[in-house]
């Protein structure tokens, strides 16, 4: 958590904005870029939401969207990213592989509407036409499944966190009241 702290941008540096300046105010709120229990499932679902639902832009979709829901602002952002332009590709063949899972195109189908057409033009845009509709139901699909997964490990990743910190609280505790009975 402490580099997620130290790599995210201020509630100043984001008030600075010119695109948020319209809605700073909402931004300079200490509930949105506090780190509890439920702020943070709220942001990395959000995040993940915006990452996979729209290309371009999707830092500040993460960041409105967790205006109203009371996320975490700049761990929704932080969490956009994992559709980088160097992991995009990645993203979008399993995402292809996702929607043609979902639609079943079959390549009987491919065959026999190429076939009829005769034609190498109709065919090349029937292929097209299957690699990009399942490209983006497998987007849709990401956008859909990965919030709620991210929700669910995110909310046991905290839970652990805040354990094992307790518990460390807890020893540290224990060993000065140790130390305190044992010198009397």
């Amino acid at each position: 958590m402490d580099v997620i702290r130290r790599n995210t941008p201020t509630r100043e540096e984001m008030a600075a904005n010119k695109y948020l300046a319209p809605i700073a105010h909402r931004f300079l709120s200490p509930e949105l870029w506090r780190f509890t229990r439920r702020s943070v499932p709220r942001g990395v679902a959000l995040g993940l939401f915006a990452a996979f639902i729209v290309p371009i832009g999707q830092i500040f979709l993460a960041a409105f969207l967790a205006l109203p829901s009371r996320a975490n602002v700049p761990l929704a952002a932080l969490v956009t990213f994992v559709t980088n332009p160097f992991t995009l590709p990645f993203w979008l063949v399993v995402a292809n592989r996702i929607g043609e899972f979902v639609l079943r195109f079959d390549a009987a189908g491919v065959g026999l509407a190429g076939a009829t057409a005769g034609d190498e033009t109709w065919a090349w845009l029937t292929m097209v036409y299957e690699v990009g509709a399942a490209t983006i139901v497998g987007c849709l699909v990401l956008a859909i499944v990965s919030p709620a997964l991210g929700w669910v490990i995110s909310g046991w990743v905290w839970r652990a966190v805040v354990s094992r910190k307790r518990a460390r609280r807890l020893k540290a505790m224990e060993a000065r009241l140790d130390q305190r009975l044992g010198a009397q």
